[in-house]
């Protein structure tokens, strides 16, 4: 399943990805005899909702006659508006990291990027005057679902809620002066684009062959399939849940196939695809 935010005066209100359509949950209530959360944050939370929500067929019976809102009658939010950590991880494909001819790390090129970085789809990445070259990454964000601390690789999976289409930004020219200066070259405003939508992770039976491309103005920079990272997602969620308690609502963004120099008036592009598909764009500006 398909889940977003999309607009209204209030902030916000979660809904069902149908295709070119949107239902809102709010109108699922009277039908299930439940309340409905108010936001994803909250039904990542109660993941009792999503699995109510996953035997319906939208198709038929008194689902099928629900008002549903067509593509252009709407508009994203962020979809998570609360996460606890965003937590990025640099130099994850082995091949990105000989572009750059850095040495592979031994263990997560760990960094954190603030909740005011966040924008999504229908916004626009601001390049920061006086702050020389910005790029801009695709990759695969992970959204946990479950809590957990100190968990296994092989019990990763099970703390997924699923996964969503992130565009990353990075200030090279601070992050070349040093590379200690990691994360102040990641935390401008508008320089974590994520979502629109996120799909549950039933929908991804193997995250291992999904493709990551990172595209430009229509043409494909770079690809890679998550196989080929030297930190699986599942390495990733075992190795932080070691140094800390991972929380439902928390984002860990993989890594990128390689990033790409944006420049005022480009238009960037995160496309993961496999058995079903998802996609980011955002406008420069």
């Amino acid at each position: 399943m398909k889940f977003c935010m999309l607009k209204n005066y209030s902030g916000g209100f979660p809904s069902i990805c149908l295709n070119d359509k949107f239902l809102q949950l709010k109108d699922m209530e009277e039908l299930m005899g439940i309340r409905m959360p108010d936001t994803l944050d909250d039904m990542i939370r109660n993941s009792g909702v999503v699995d109510n929500l996953r035997h319906i067929d939208y198709n038929r019976g008194k689902v099928s006659n629900l008002h549903k809102l067509e593509k252009n009658e709407a508009e994203y939010a962020i979809p998570i508006s609360h996460p606890g950590k965003i937590w990025s991880i640099g130099l994850n494909y082995i091949e990105h990291a000989r572009d750059l001819n850095v040495k592979q790390p031994v263990m997560p090129a760990s960094f954190m990027k603030p909740k005011t970085s966040m924008i999504t789809q229908g916004e626009n990445i601001v390049i920061p005057k006086g702050w020389g070259r910005i790029t801009a990454e695709a990759e695969l964000g992970i959204i946990i679902g479950k809590k957990g601390k100190n968990i296994s690789e092989e019990d990763a999976i099970s703390h997924v809620f699923g996964i969503t289409p992130i565009i990353d930004m990075t200030a090279l020219d601070i992050l070349e002066q040093n590379p200690r200066f990691l994360t102040l070259s990641k935390s401008f405003d508008t320089f974590f684009s994520i979502g629109p939508e996120i799909a549950t992770i039933d929908d991804f039976p193997d995250l291992h062959t999904l493709k990551i491309s990172t595209i430009k103005n229509g043409r494909i920079e770079h690809a890679n399939i998550v196989k080929n990272m030297m930190f699986s997602p599942e390495k990733l969620i075992s190795f932080h849940s070691k140094i800390f308690t991972l929380e439902p609502g928390d984002i860990i963004s993989t890594g990128t196939p390689g990033a790409v120099e944006i420049h005022s008036g480009d238009k960037v592009r995160c496309i993961i695809e496999g058995k079903n598909s998802l996609s980011l764009e955002n406008n420069v500006i």
